[in-house]
């Protein structure tokens, strides 16, 4: 398609985003950001080096080939922070302005309070973590405020990359938002901070009979995640709209999509965890299934029973009660950006787009661009965007139809082979059977009478095979016939039967935390560690009855919190249960297996003697 027609049509289904009061940092044009940064470059086991000095970057300059050998990070640095005195005269000035009580944030009720002891105990070690792994600077997000307030005072114009890709007889639009800085962790409590930041969502097209578009999907990226989790039907109510425009509620700084407003609860991997976080998500998915605990479609992710205790808990604050960019909302957006054709400082430049910060587990390292990851590895939603988001395996509603009556014809076609395969083979079943019967009054024929009765049975299993699967197909046909039926009626199907884990907000009964619950989630990990060098200074030789004691009273605590003491009574009870069992079976074995022996056997003896004279 023309650019023209690119532009049309990325403005007919443009999103409307809606952030939460606080939010400092909008989706701009990369121009201005790139033109106010350095270019750096990081070699192995050397110091950075300046490549090309703030003021004198363009995006030409950008888009140029280097190649400075394996293990050179790029980077751009966008602000330098604040001194003292530059600091203090920001805060001043923030200080005397007049705020809106609409534009402050006012944090939830607390995250700890909603996650057990264990992830507690993970999220104070990784903010220890802070202190000795690399970190943003503290006053950076007030110089990337100052910066970025700078750049708006030139130019206050908000807007997004527009990509437009067909594939798979789909038409794919793209909605590419680029902020020149994340202060999801000094400002909004959550994981990290960054320079730069790329998010991005797709709309989903089809064309009907008549060439007209059609929207049936969209997706919203979220952090990493990736898959059918990630999309909704344009028909689901979860998928809020204003016309044709959906709409978009953006975790305050973090920026990440959600479908409706409210506090998620969102889990971040280590990456030297992942094993530890398999092998739980493993033993969880076999206990669930031995119990039978069946989880249907949609589960909240958000579900505390679900959350690996291993991951990191956060909040992402997504309520849409703040600024909001597109149709109906404070600001329209401007002329989209067209990334198709691919300009040079997307395709050319691999690095990152903001501050290297050396974090060896990548969270405050910025991010690379709308094309590559950190690695310079070509984005799968950018070469793949179907597969991103699992829509690879489904055809347009338009297709779907052709798509079930041609493979109804290639399995009737199939059945029909099969049917006349089945008959040959029975045929020649038959034949070697009233062969081997013939010889069976031959004592001179055993040897052939054996090779046939091996034909017999190796020709037997073979027709058990093909009929099995002549029936599996019949039965596939017909639902493959009732399917049909009920496309053309134009129902598509359940909603959301593709989604695994929906990502849902805190529900209202969630969030009512007392007050003495989240003070006592924000101070047990302090106070378990308080409690571990009490009893090493003071009473060394009650150690492990002193552990098991703190233990026990932080684990009654906390059960009385979380109003879960019946169920710790009764998780107590059933362990004493077993423990019970356990001894009495290892003092009393033999005993026990005599009784079962004994117990068996009159059984069967009653059983058959019942059978004999009934």
């Amino acid at each position: 398609m023309s650019p023209d027609t690119d532009v049309a049509l990325l403005r007919r289904f443009e999103p409307v985003i809606r952030y939460t009061r606080g939010e400092q940092f909008f989706p701009i044009d990369v121009k201005p950001y790139v033109e106010s940064s350095s270019l750096w470059m990081h070699p192995p086991n050397q110091e950075p080096a300046c490549r090309v000095p703030e003021g004198e970057l363009t995006l030409e300059k950008l888009g140029q080939y280097r190649c400075d050998g394996f293990g050179t990070v790029y980077y751009l640095k966008f602000i330098e922070p604040l001194n003292i005195t530059e600091l203090a005269s920001y805060r001043f000035q923030q200080g005397l302005k007049k705020k809106d009580p609409n534009t402050i944030f006012r944090a939830g009720r607390g995250r700890l309070a909603r996650v057990g002891y264990t992830s507690r105990f993970i999220d104070a070690l990784f903010s220890l973590s802070l202190l000795a792994r690399g970190r943003v600077p503290g006053d950076t997000t007030a110089a990337a405020a100052m910066a970025f307030h700078r750049i708006l005072e030139e130019n206050e114009e908000f807007c997004y990359y527009g990509r437009v890709v067909e594939l798979n007889e789909w038409t794919i639009l793209q909605y590419w938002f680029f902020y020149p800085f994340n202060n999801w962790r000094s400002g909004f409590y959550g994981a990290n901070d960054h320079e730069a930041d790329w998010e991005m969502i797709c709309v989903y097209l089809s064309r009907d009979k008549a060439g007209e578009f059609i929207p049936e999907w969209a997706a919203f990226a979220s952090h990493d995640f990736s898959g059918d989790d990630l999309r909704r039907r344009w028909d689901d109510p979860e998928l809020e709209k204003l016309g044709d425009h959906p709409v978009v509620y953006a975790g305050a700084g973090s920026h990440a999509s959600y479908y409706s407003p409210g506090e998620y609860l969102t889990e971040l991997e280590l990456p030297f965890m992942s094993p530890l976080v398999r092998l739980m998500d493993g033993l969880q998915s076999q206990w669930r299934k031995f119990l039978r605990q069946a989880q249907g479609n949609g589960t909240p992710a958000n579900n505390s029973s679900a959350f690996n205790i291993f991951k990191i808990p956060f909040v992402d604050y997504a309520r849409g009660d703040g600024f909001s960019i597109g149709p109906g909302g404070d600001r329209e957006w401007g002329c989209p950006r067209l990334l198709n054709p691919p300009p040079a400082w997307a395709v050319q430049y691999r690095g990152l787009w903001g501050l290297y910060a050396r974090d060896p587990i990548a969270g405050e390292n910025a991010p690379a661009g709308p094309v590559y990851n950190r690695e310079g590895e070509v984005r799968r939603s950018w070469y793949d965007p179907l597969g991103w988001s699992g829509l690879d395996k489904v055809p347009p509603r338009e297709l779907a139809y052709e798509v079930v009556e041609q493979r109804c014809i290639e399995i009737k076609k199939n059945r029909d082979r099969l049917a006349v395969t089945i008959s040959e083979k029975s045929k020649s079943l038959t034949n070697l059977w009233i062969e081997a019967a013939a010889m069976q009054a031959q004592p001179h024929m055993a040897n052939q009478h054996a090779t046939h009765q091996k034909e017999i049975d190796h020709l037997s299993a073979e027709l058990r095979n093909l009929r099995s699967q002549y029936a599996a197909d019949g039965s596939l046909l017909e639902s493959l016939s009732n399917y049909a039926n009920q496309l053309s009626r134009g129902d598509w199907g359940p909603l959301r039967a593709h989604i695994r884990r929906a990502h849902h907000p805190a529900s209202d009964t969630g969030l009512r935390l007392s007050r003495f619950a989240e003070t006592w989630a924000a101070i047990s990990i302090g106070l378990m560690m308080l409690g571990f060098v009490g009893i090493i200074m003071f009473a060394q030789q009650y150690l492990i009855f002193g552990l098991i004691s703190m233990l026990s009273i932080l684990v009654f605590i906390e059960a009385g919190f979380r109003r879960q003491l019946t169920r710790l009574i009764s998780g107590f009870t059933i362990a004493l249960s077993i423990v019970s069992a356990i001894i009495l079976v290892f003092e009393f074995f033999w005993q026990i297996v005599v009784a079962g022996v004994i117990l068996a056997g009159g059984y069967i003896i009653w059983e058959n003697i019942k059978e004999l004279y009934t």
